[in-house]
Parts: structure tokens; C-alpha cells; sequence
């Protein structure tokens, strides 16, 4: 009876183990959708269609878009190690809530340290520019709350990041 008993648990572990897998990357995909979708919206309905232009990684379109407030000046060339010295704020896209902002304390950050939407969007511009970046939940936070921040995980982002200084 014992015996029964055991290897009845055993096959009712063992089948409710089994469970479809998680699979990251078709998560990854289902939120990209969704995200884009987030960012097309907003640019159509604040007509920013003619101000912005999407990021290309190595011709790769990543969904990230950006609007040159202000270029900048100088010849400025960016690589991971280039030190950035920044003024920002940050919002969530949907929401509008500001979760982050420099005020008077301009924090210094090597490029490559930074957001991947960060990474990718700030050589757009040159020392003293300003930029506007519309940032995929994929190139931001991604599928993590960061209750530090008040960030809820898969959040679309809004960035205004003003370049102060550049060092290489």
C-alpha cells in the first residue's frame, strides 16, 4: 500500500512538472509588438511623425526613437568608454509619470554603463545638444519592476537627456 501510494506521488510530481516551457524570446517578441505599437501611438497623436527618427543599429531598426531638441557642437566620436556628463529627466511614456531627473546634480556615466537606449541614441547629438528619446521597454528597463524607481517592469520610456560634456 505504501508502495502504491509512493509511486502514485511520484507520477503526479512527475506530470505536473511537465508544463509548456517558458520561452524568453517569444515573451521578448509579444512585447516589442506591444511596445511599438505604444510608441507609434504616441508619436501619431502628439504629430511627431516629421521630428523623429527611429535608431538603426548596424541597419538594424530597434524601435527606439529619437527628436534632436538641440544638436550640439563639436566632433565628438562615442565609443563604450567615452564619459558622458548629462542633465535628464525621465518619464514613463503611457503614464507621464516622472520617475527620475537630474534637478541641479549632473551625474557622469561611461556610454557603454548607460541604457541600451542611452547607448544608442546619445551619439546622435554632440556636446551641448539635447535629445528626446522614446525608449522600447526592451532598451530600458525591460522585464523587471525596479521598484527603486517606481518603474513597473515592460515600461515604455521618455527621456530628455541634454549632453554637458563628453570625454574621451
Amino acid at each position: 500500500m505504501n508502495r502504491a501510494l509512493l509511486i502514485l506521488l511520484l507520477l503526479v510530481g512527475c506530470f505536473a512538472s511537465c508544463q509548456k516551457g517558458y520561452d524568453a524570446k517569444a515573451l521578448e517578441r509579444s512585447q516589442a509588438v506591444v511596445d511599438d505599437g505604444i510608441i507609434q501611438e504616441y508619436i501619431d497623436s502628439h504629430n511627431l511623425r516629421s521630428q523623429v527618427q527611429e535608431v538603426d543599429s548596424i541597419d538594424v531598426p530597434t524601435g527606439i526613437y529619437y527628436q534632436v531638441l538641440a544638436p550640439g557642437s563639436g566632433s565628438d566620436i562615442f565609443t563604450n568608454s567615452t564619459r558622458v556628463t548629462v542633465a535628464y529627466s525621465a518619464k514613463i511614456l503611457t503614464t507621464g509619470k516622472v520617475f527620475g531627473q537630474s534637478n541641479n546634480f549632473h551625474p557622469s556615466f561611461t556610454l557603454g554603463e548607460t541604457l541600451r537606449a542611452w547607448k544608442l541614441a546619445i551619439p546622435q547629438i554632440k556636446k551641448g545638444g539635447k535629445i528626446r528619446i522614446l525608449s522600447p521597454s526592451r532598451y530600458a528597463y525591460g522585464p523587471y519592476d525596479q521598484d527603486s524607481l517606481g518603474v513597473p517592469k515592460n515600461s515604455v520610456c521618455d527621456f530628455e537627456v541634454e549632453l554637458l560634456d563628453v570625454t574621451n
